[in-house]
């Protein structure tokens, strides 16, 4: 097989780091393990093992025939048979399906927020799906959207799985407090809900305990950016609420860190737990999307639900009050994440659905 991961960018998102995960992880079985970025390079670029061929096509416009073409050419010039494009990326594949009718289409869908819309929100997708050889989708939920809103077409639920990356130098050292460091690995936007989380740390006051709160994720410097560093500021919470926009060395980031915590009202499979998971940290979690498969409740971390802040406020208060807890939830979630959500076995699910 001779396959390629499409994705708009190398930003460090969730979609993307399993554009490069998939190419990564294909590239040590099949002859060829390519991966296009079309719009934006970013740091996930430097995750991408030497063996995987790259091409970034600097794509301007959705109708860009210049990018199209030179697309085409590394596609035929490489002999790539199946083009496994990824999230926003469909509807580039699917005009090289125009131009190049021999190539396999497949599409990956991560976006959780999908499932609150209709047809009619996704015409263009609905139409770029009949020349879908097969879908795949990060959550059940998701695939049921598909099987109603899409044109009928194999769909399939394929886990996302997490790996420590490229070994990369220890540039990132989390201020605050050691043992008393929370943690969210998110990009700094909506649907992320990072005030949430913001404001549940200022109203149980947990500064005063000596505890740091921690985004790390890309920073946009728009107004959802600028509304939260207004908050921190007006709060006189600069020291110890830490915003370090996008960073590589992110075990080494969660290794100094006593809890994760994720608090999206939106979620498809986020790859975030996963690397929680293999660092060890107990997880505060949203129960959207898949978390509540992943994050066992009162095993492997605590769940609440996004909208009731009362909730999350209690489950935040008994993470920070119970250290043998943590420890009980780290070790529970490390090995949750070891048992099913490995390369190895994701990598043979994708295997055997890329030969249907």
């Amino acid at each position: 097989m001779r396959i390629l991961q499409l994705i708009d960018s190398l930003e460090a998102g969730g979609a993307e780091r399993m554009a490069v995960n998939f190419a990564n992880a294909l590239s040590e079985k099949i002859s060829m393990s390519a991966l296009v970025a079309s719009r934006q390079e970013g740091v996930l670029k430097s995750e991408l093992d030497e063996k995987v061929s790259y091409l970034f096509l600097n794509k301007k416009s959705t109708l860009d025939l210049k990018s199209i073409f030179r697309l085409r050419s590394f596609v035929q010039k490489n002999k790539i048979n199946i083009v496994h494009a990824h999230s926003t990326s469909f509807f580039l594949a699917f005009l090289l399906k125009l131009i190049d009718p021999t190539i396999k289409i497949i599409w990956h869908e991560h976006y959780g927020a999908r499932v609150y819309q209709s047809r009619m929100d996704n015409l263009m997708l609905f139409f770029s799906s009949y020349f879908f050889s097969s879908v795949f989708v990060v959550n059940h939920q998701l695939e049921d959207w598909v099987k109603k809103n899409l044109f009928p077409t194999k769909v399939c639920y394929i886990p996302n799985f997490a790996t420590s990356g490229q070994v990369h130098k220890n540039t990132t050292f989390l201020r605050g407090t050691d043992e008393k460091r929370i943690v969210c690995l998110a990009n700094l936007k909506n649907p992320k809900n990072h005030f949430a989380v913001l404001t549940v740390f200022k109203e149980l006051k947990l500064n005063e305990l000596g505890w740091s709160l921690h985004f790390i994720g890309k920073d946009y410097n728009d107004d959802y950016s600028i509304l939260l560093k207004d908050y921190i500021e007006e709060n006189n919470l600069e020291k110890s609420v830490f915003i370090y926009g996008s960073q590589n060395d992110i075990q080494h980031i969660l290794a100094q860190a006593s809890i994760g915590i994720l608090a999206s009202t939106a979620e498809g499979f986020p790859v975030t737990l996963l690397e929680y998971g293999l660092a060890k940290l107990p997880v505060l979690c949203t129960n959207v999307g898949f978390c509540s498969e992943i994050i066992e409740d009162n095993s492997s971390g605590l769940l609440f639900d996004p909208s009731d802040k009362l909730q999350m406020h209690k489950q935040l208060l008994k993470m920070i009050s119970d250290k043998q807890l943590r420890d009980r939830f780290a070790l529970h979630l490390h090995k949750l994440v070891c048992d099913n959500y490995s390369k190895n076995k994701i990598r043979d699910i994708l295997l055997s659905q890329y030969n249907t």
